[in-house]
């Protein structure tokens, strides 16, 4: 796994995507989520490929660590969320 922890640092500066892409108010800070839908194995993704999710949509109760099915089914794949996250912080994707 590749690791960048300035990556990292400068997701815990965005919102919470799923926040912002459905209207929520974020009440909770910014967590780096690595991504994992579609991941066949126990080996965490790039930091690269990690987006910004408050704790209530990380690891909360609405979280993708919580019930991955539900959040799937209501917010998309975690891996939707990717190049937005990197346009964000870098300007393209």
């Amino acid at each position: 796994m590749m690791k960048d922890k300035q990556h990292l640092a400068e997701i815990h500066n965005l919102p919470c995507c799923i926040c912002e892409a459905f209207g929520f108010m974020q009440t909770t800070p910014t967590q780096a989520h690595h991504t994992f839908c579609g991941r066949y194995s126990q080996r965490k993704t790039p930091d690269r490929h990690a987006i910004p999710l408050c704790h209530y949509h990380h690891q909360g109760a609405g979280g993708i660590h919580t019930n991955k099915r539900l959040w799937v089914e209501k917010y998309g794949p975690d891996t939707d969320y990717i190049a937005q996250t990197l346009d964000k912080i870098y300007g393209t994707n």
